[in-house]
């Protein structure tokens, strides 16, 4: 089972009480809930199974597929109708997806010509702030995509990379500018500064959560309250860029329940971790705009945020703001990620993109409760 929580902070750089945040301005919201951190938790209502939790299920059975297949998959994704679907690439792997019960397709190009490309990106455009990339299995294509800020001779640049890889590479562009957010899920507070508690977790029988890594970075106590009179952790390791996740020892008394906050007195169950699929319908709890969904567009996407480069996200149509970092994404009863940054906002709609929650779950020899 796992929670969600929230983190402010307040190092250099914070813009509206974030870490790093694509806009100078915070929703106030229901401010008490929001702030109300891990005490009020235990007033929530548990919710049974989810109406995604079906959905949850065929992607779980997608993704593991598609790793089992490696080098042999663009990957896999669920299509219009919500069935899962996962590249091959010969006879024999589709008719080993087809008795699983998945539908194969074969791929348009192979994943080799597709890494090559990717890589041929990270050479060309380098951490250039305001690009990054995926692999779309759905069309064995590699989306590139860029914010508002890259323009003029940068702008350029990137279009003449793209243009030499012909057909096989699709530039998008996204409106805003891509930051690493701070916040999501409870509040939690450190330094003058606010972030989100993604996850509850146990390594060897004791209790931490996770956060991200642009959060821990900056905080190192934690509490429930602006003020500090509430302890409820302190930040043990921290990555960014590069990653975006941190594990927090919980303080005595402190660790919650295994949910995660709906911001409508009920909680959801959480049970598992997964990997995300494209298409899947996804929902991310935050402190700042309280519960947003979407669906996944893309995974192992790298971003070059003005902060670092953050490799092998999942990309979003949820929306988020400054406050949701660190802030718990799932499907159904299943934790899916941590949320780390994007453009745009929960007005007028935006990109999020969440470090996976099973790579700081296999680096700290963590699991969710």
């Amino acid at each position: 089972m796992v929670r969600a929580s929230a983190v402010a902070a307040g190092s250099a750089g914070l813009v509206a009480g974030s870490l790093y945040a694509v806009q100078a301005q915070d929703q106030e919201g229901s401010t008490q809930e929001r702030q109300a951190g891990l005490a009020g938790t235990q007033a929530r209502q548990r919710t049974g199974p989810s109406p995604g939790s079906q959905g949850a299920a065929a992607a779980n059975r997608a993704a593991a597929l598609a790793q089992r297949l490696g080098a042999r998959t663009t990957g896999a994704y669920l299509d219009s109708a919500g069935r899962p679907v996962v590249t091959v690439t010969n006879a024999t792997d589709a008719a080993a997806v087809r008795a699983a019960g998945v539908t194969p397709k074969m791929t348009q190009r192979s994943p080799a010509s597709l890494k090559r490309l990717t890589s041929t990106l990270q050479r060309s455009l380098g951490t250039t702030a305001g690009t990054g990339w995926a692999v779309d299995p759905a069309t064995s294509q590699v989306i590139l995509w860029t914010d508002g800020s890259v323009t003029g001779t940068r702008m350029a640049t990137v279009r003449r990379t793209a243009q030499r890889m012909g057909t096989a590479v699709r530039m998008v562009r996204i409106p805003g500018k891509l930051s690493a957010l701070a916040a999501g899920g409870d509040a939690i507070f450190g330094g003058g500064s606010r972030c989100s508690l993604g996850f509850n977790v146990k390594r060897a029988g004791q209790d931490f959560f996770l956060t991200a890594g642009h959060c821990g970075n900056a905080v190192q106590e934690w509490t429930a309250d602006q003020q500090g009179a509430q302890a409820v952790g302190t930040t043990e390791e921290s990555s960014f860029p590069g990653d975006d996740f941190a594990l927090v020892r919980s303080a005595p008394g402190a660790a919650g329940e295994g949910e995660v906050n709906l911001f409508n007195g009920q909680s959801r169950d959480i049970t598992e971790a997964g990997e995300a699929v494209v298409g899947q319908q996804v929902v991310r709890s935050g402190s700042t705009t309280g519960v947003s969904t979407g669906s996944v567009t893309a995974v192992d996407a790298t971003v070059n945020f003005p902060e670092g480069t953050v490799t092998g996200m999942i990309q979003t149509t949820v929306c988020a703001e400054p406050g949701d970092s660190g802030g718990p994404l799932f499907s159904g009863t299943t934790a899916l990620g941590l949320t780390s940054g994007g453009s745009g906002d929960c007005q007028t709609g935006g990109v999020t993109f969440f470090q996976p929650v099973t790579e700081p779950l296999e680096n700290f020899g963590a699991e969710v409760f």
